[in-house]
C-alpha cells in the first residue's frame, strides 16, 4: 500500500522546516511512555482500501452528485490513495439501491450503500447491511437574524473600507484551475463579501469536508456542556473506564478535545509514525467495519492524559461516543441522530450537513460529513460570536475561546499548533494574524476565523488538487490580509 497523506493541514509537513524541534518530540515522547507497544489492526490493508474508496465514492455521488468517473480521479484520496486505485479492478455504482461496489485484485468485493440522513457506509465483510435501523433527520431550520444572506452566489460584495479589487484578486488565486477549488466565500462581520463555485458545483452542494468534522464533534461536546450535561474538567464518562484502578478514568473531556487523552493509537501524523509496522488505527476507524468507539475505547494508554498532543482519530471518536451516551434513546439511535441538527445545525439555519456514521450508527466526524461552504462558514461565524447567535447563548461562555487556545501538551512538545478540535496559528505557519484558528480536513479543507479581522473564510476543494491547493491558499489569505483592515 502507499503511504497515505496525513489528513493534518499540509502546512504542517514544513514545521521542521520552520524550527519545530522533531527530535525532542519524540524524545519526549519516549521518556514519558508509560510502557507497552503498538498491535496493528487486524485485516488486509487491500480490502480497507476498498472499504474506503466504496464510501468516498458513494458520498460523492449520491451526496454531492459528482459523476463517479471525475469522482474517481478527483476524490477521496484520503482513506483510498489514488496510488492504490491499482488494486480496484472495477468500481460501479447501482443507483437504484444507491451502492458503489468495488472489486479488488485480491478477490474482495467491498459495497457501500446511501442510508439517506446516515449519508454512505461502507458494509462490513460478509454482512449485507448495518447493524442498526437507520432514522431520518429532516432540518427544521429556526428565522435567523445573524447571516441572512441571499440565496444566490454574492460574487464581489465589498463593504466600505474593503477592496473589492483585492477580494477579486483573492478568489482568482484560489480558482486557479490546478488546484480545483470547488467552492470558496469570505464572510466580513457576517455578511458574504466574497463567493465563488466551480462549475457543476451550486451554493446547495454538499462537498467532502474530512477533519473539518472534528471541530464539529467539539461544537456538539460544547452544546452538551452548554446545556449542564457534561463539565470541561470532569473525567470521561467512558463506560469502559470505570473499573477500579483504571488510568484511563483519569482522562478529562478537556483532554480528549485537546488530542491529549495520550491513548495508545498509530496515526499517520505521528512524529515517529513507521509505516511498515502496518495498517495504522487512525485510518482503520474509517474503514474497518467496526464499532470505532468499542474500539477507542478499549485502547490502553499510552501516556498520562494532558501531558503529550498527538493527533490521533481516537480521540475525536471518543467524543462523538460521549454524545451519543448523553443522547442515545432507550429503544433506538433516532434522538442521538436528530441531536446536531436540532441542537445546532437547526439555531444556525444550517441545512445541509449529513453526518455519516459507523456501522453501528456512531457518528465519525472525525472526517466523514458533507456540508455546503455556507454552512461551514454560518459554523464558523459562532464562533466569531463567541458562541452566541440569533440572540441565544447556544456554547458555553468562553468556550470559543478554549477550543482557540493552545493545548498544554502540544506547547510542551514544541509543537504550537493545536487547541480543542481546531487548528491554531501560534507559530504564524498562515500568512494572517496569529489569533486565527481554524477547522482543517485533508485536501486543504478549511473554515478559518480571524477574530482580529471578523473574518471566516471557507475554502472546499477536491483531493485531486492537493498538495498545489496549499500555496494558492496563503497566496488568497495573503491577499485578503491586503484586501480588508483589522476590525
Amino acid at each position: 500500500m502507499a503511504e497515505n497523506t496525513p489528513d493534518q493541514p499540509a502546512d504542517q509537513g514544513a514545521q521542521s522546516a520552520r524550527g519545530l524541534d522533531l527530535p525532542y518530540t519524540i524524545k519526549r515522547g519516549q521518556e514519558l511512555d508509560l510502557g507497552g507497544a503498538f498491535t496493528p489492526p487486524p485485516g488486509d490493508p487491500v480490502s480497507h482500501f476498498g472499504a474506503g474508496l466504496a464510501k468516498t465514492m458513494a458520498s460523492n455521488v449520491f451526496l454531492s452528485g459528482l459523476p463517479l468517473d471525475f469522482a474517481l480521479q478527483n476524490t477521496g484520496f484520503f482513506t483510498a490513495p489514488f496510488a492504490d486505485r491499482v488494486h480496484a479492478t472495477d468500481v460501479s455504482a447501482d443507483e437504484g439501491a444507491r451502492e458503489i461496489n468495488v472489486v479488488l485484485d485480491n478477490g474482495v468485493t467491498r459495497t457501500a450503500r446511501f442510508f439517506g440522513s446516515q449519508g454512505a457506509i461502507t458494509i462490513p465483510l460478509g454482512e449485507t447491511g448495518v447493524f442498526f435501523e437507520p432514522s431520518v433527520v429532516e432540518p427544521d431550520p429556526a428565522e435567523q437574524q445573524d447571516c441572512v444572506w441571499s440565496d444566490d452566489p454574492v460574487g464581489i460584495d465589498a463593504p466600505d473600507g474593503v477592496d473589492g479589487s483585492l477580494l477579486a484578486d483573492a478568489l482568482d488565486i484560489m480558482f486557479d484551475e490546478s488546484v480545483m477549488t470547488a467552492a470558496c466565500l469570505v464572510t466580513h462581520k457576517g455578511r458574504v463579501i466574497a463567493e465563488r463555485y466551480r462549475d457543476g458545483i451550486t451554493v446547495g452542494t454538499p462537498l467532502e469536508s474530512w477533519s473539518m468534522g472534528k471541530s464539529v464533534t467539539a461544537t456538539m461536546v460544547g452544546r452538551l456542556i452548554h446545556q449542564d450535561v457534561y463539565e470541561l474538567d470532569q473525567p470521561a464518562p467512558i463506560p469502559a473506564w470505570q473499573a477500579p484502578g483504571d488510568p484511563r478514568a483519569g482522562i478529562r473531556i478537556r483532554d480528549i478535545l485537546n488530542m491529549s487523552s495520550g491513548l495508545r493509537f498509530r496515526a499517520m501524523q505521528d512524529p515517529d509514525y513507521d509505516p511498515s509496522i502496518g495498517y495504522p488505527d487512525h485510518l482503520y476507524v474509517y474503514t474497518g467495519g467496526i464499532d470505532a468507539a468499542a474500539f477507542a475505547a478499549a485502547l490502553p494508554q499510552q501516556w498520562k492524559p494532558g501531558t503529550v498532543g498527538r493527533y490521533r482519530n481516537c480521540d475525536p471518536v471518543l467524543g462523538n461516543l460521549l454524545v451519543r451516551l448523553a443522547t442515545e434513546g432507550e429503544d433506538d439511535l433516532a434522538a442521538y441522530h436528530a441531536f446536531p441538527q436540532r441542537a445546532l445545525f437547526d439555531p444556525l439555519g444550517i441545512t445541509s450537513f449529513t453526518i455519516e456514521t459507523d456501522p453501528y450508527g456512531t457518528f465519525l466526524t472525525q472526517g466523514y460529513e458533507f456540508a455546503t461552504a455556507r454552512d461551514w462558514a454560518k459554523l464558523g461565524n459562532l464562533y466569531l460570536q463567541d458562541g452566541v447567535w440569533n440572540g441565544e447563548r447556544l456554547l458555553p461562555e468562553g468556550f470559543a475561546g478554549f477550543v482557540a487556545t493552545l493545548a498544554p501538551g502540544w506547547v510542551a512538545d514544541k509543537r504550537p499548533i493545536y487547541g480543542g478540535f481546531f487548528w491554531i496559528n501560534g507559530d504564524g505557519h498562515l500568512p494572517v494574524p496569529k489569533d486565527a484558528y481554524y477547522m482543517g480536513g485533508a485536501g486543504d479543507q478549511r473554515t478559518l476565523m480571524i477574530p482580529s479581522h471578523d473574518l471566516c473564510v471557507v475554502r472546499l476543494g477536491h483531493y485531486g488538487g492537493f498538495p498545489a491547493s496549499t500555496a494558492k491558499f496563503h497566496g488568497m489569505l495573503a491577499k485578503l490580509m491586503e484586501a480588508v483592515p483589522p476590525s
